[in-house]
C-alpha cells in the first residue's frame, strides 16, 4: 500500500457514536433537525406493511373491524345485558390496545432494523422509536372510521364529549412513545426481551378491561388494577364515546401523570444508552 492511499484512509471520516453522546435535551433538538427523516420513515413503514396486499391501507382500518366481529360473538352472550352497545365496547378498547401493542413492538424492531444505519452515518437514534408509534398513530385515526360505521349501526349516540378524544389520544401516545422507548434500548441490551415481551403483552391485555366490564373486577382487587397505566388509557377513550361524558379530574390526573412520567423516563433512560446501540444491534 502507498503513503498516498494510507492517508487518504486515514481522512476518511469515521462516525464513533462513542464520542457523540448527547443529553435528552440534545436529542430532543437533533430529531427536530431530522424531522424529514421522520417523516419518510413513518410513510415507508405505512406503504411497505400493505404493498403486496390487494385492499393496501383498507386492512388498517378491517384488522380491529374483523377482532371486533369475533370478539363480539364470543362474548356477547355474557357481557350483552351488562354492556349497553357492546360492539362499541370492545372496539374502542382494541383501538387503544392495538395502538399500544403495535407501536412498541414496531419500536423494537425499529432500532434493530436501524442498527446497521447507527453504524454508518450519525442520525438521532430516537428517530426509530418515534416513527414506529406515529405509523400507530396513523393507522389509529384511520382506525376511527370503522368505529363510526359501527356506533352508526350499533345505533350508539353520538356526544358532545367525543371532541375530548384529541386529547385522550395525545396522553396515549405520550405514554406509548415512552414505554416503546424503554423497552426496545432493554431489547438491545437483553434480546430475550423482545420475545418476552409478546407474551407480557398477552396477559397484560387479559389484566386491562377491553373485552370485559369493569363491574366484573372483584372489589378487593379494583386497586391493584387501578396500578395498570393502560386501565386509564382505555377508560380516557372509552369515556367520551361509551358514557358521554369527560373524564374527571380523578379519572384524567393518573392518566396525565402516567403518561407524563413514562414519556420523560423512557426518553431519559433511552438517550442515556444511545452510544452503545450502534454496537449492539
Amino acid at each position: 500500500m502507498f503513503k498516498g492511499d494510507i492517508l487518504a484512509i486515514s481522512a476518511k471520516p469515521v462516525y464513533d457514536s462513542a464520542n457523540n453522546r448527547v443529553s435528552a435535551i440534545s436529542e430532543l433538538k437533533e430529531l427536530g433537525k431530522y424531522r424529514y427523516l421522520l417523516g419518510q420513515l413513518i410513510r415507508r413503514d405505512i406503504l411497505t406493511r400493505y404493498k403486496r396486499s390487494v385492499l393496501g391501507v383498507a386492512w388498517t382500518m378491517l384488522n380491529p373491524l374483523g377482532t371486533m366481529l369475533i370478539l363480539t360473538f364470543v362474548f356477547s352472550n355474557f357481557f350483552r345485558t351488562e354492556i349497553e352497545h357492546y360492539p362499541v365496547y370492545i372496539l374502542s378498547g382494541l383501538l387503544v390496545w392495538n395502538f399500544f401493542s403495535q407501536g412498541t413492538n414496531a419500536a423494537i424492531s425499529g432500532l434493530v432494523w436501524g442498527g446497521g444505519l447507527l453504524k454508518r452515518i450519525y442520525i438521532p437514534s430516537t428517530v426509530f422509536g418515534v416513527s414506529a408509534i406515529g405509523t400507530a398513530l396513523v393507522n389509529l385515526v384511520l382506525s376511527l372510521a370503522p368505529l363510526v360505521i359501527v356506533m352508526l349501526i350499533n345505533g350508539a349516540p353520538f356526544y358532545a364529549s367525543l371532541l375530548f378524544l384529541p386529547v385522550s389520544i395525545l396522553i396515549l401516545t405520550a405514554f406509548t412513545l415512552g414505554f416503546g422507548l424503554f423497552i426496545s434500548s432493554m431489547a438491545v441490551f437483553f434480546p430475550d426481551v423482545a420475545e418476552m415481551y409478546q407474551v407480557v403483552l398477552t396477559a397484560w391485555m387479559y389484566l386491562t378491561p377491553i373485552i370485559y366490564p369493569e363491574t366484573m373486577i372483584p372489589a378487593q382487587w379494583l386497586s391493584v388494577y387501578k396500578l395498570n397505566p393502560m386501565y386509564w388509557m382505555v377508560k380516557m377513550f372509552r369515556l367520551p364515546i361509551i358514557e358521554g361524558r369527560i373524564p374527571h379530574w380523578q379519572e384524567f390526573l393518573p392518566a396525565l401523570l402516567w403518561a407524563v412520567l413514562m414519556l420523560v423516563f423512557g426518553w431519559v433512560y433511552f438517550t442515556s444508552k444511545s452510544e452503545e446501540y450502534a454496537y449492539r444491534v
